[in-house]
């Protein structure tokens, strides 16, 4: 795999360190990440989507699903079984993970539901009122203009 060095990028722009920080980061993966548990994103709206995450064989008390510096953070631990069991074949995959979703500016996480073996976060971007487009209303300039040279004109003479 090729590597790429970001440095003059670092050095030749301003504010611009989130998008090379993300590049960076997706560069430096591994190609071989490990894809335990599967998952899907769906866009469900403009503004509203889903992350759907396979945990066959967990309970809710075993998942943990945590927002922290910009990351949805996802983890699961199986609680030491008591009895044990001796399997001819074990193929559902109980195992602890950790996975991480970096999350775009204005991202929230809405709620979560975990029904029939998927763990379902839903998530919203949600633009502040401050950063929406809004339309400026044109006033009529000319009458106003006139009256003020008109005003100025006779205060000069």
């Amino acid at each position: 795999m090729r590597n790429f060095d970001f440095a003059p990028l670092y050095r030749s722009t301003v504010g611009f360190d989130q998008i090379a920080n993300l590049m960076d980061r997706v560069a430096t993966n591994d190609v071989a990440q490990n894809s335990y548990p599967p998952y899907n994103i769906e866009k469900l709206d403009d503004d509203a989507y889903r992350i759907s995450i396979a945990v066959a064989g967990f309970s809710e008390a075993e998942l943990n699903v945590e927002v922290r510096e910009k990351s949805l953070i996802v983890s699961a631990r199986k609680a030491d079984d008591a009895t044990e069991k001796t399997y001819l074949h074990r193929g559902i995959a109980t195992r602890a993970f950790e996975r991480r979703f970096h999350l775009a500016d204005h991202v929230q996480v809405t709620g979560a539901t975990h029904v029939d073996g998927m763990l379902n976060i839903d998530l919203e971007r949600q633009v502040p009122e401050a950063l929406k487009p809004r339309q400026i209303q044109i006033a009529s300039s000319t009458a106003g203009a006139i009256e003020k040279d008109v005003v100025d004109a006779k205060s000069v003479n």
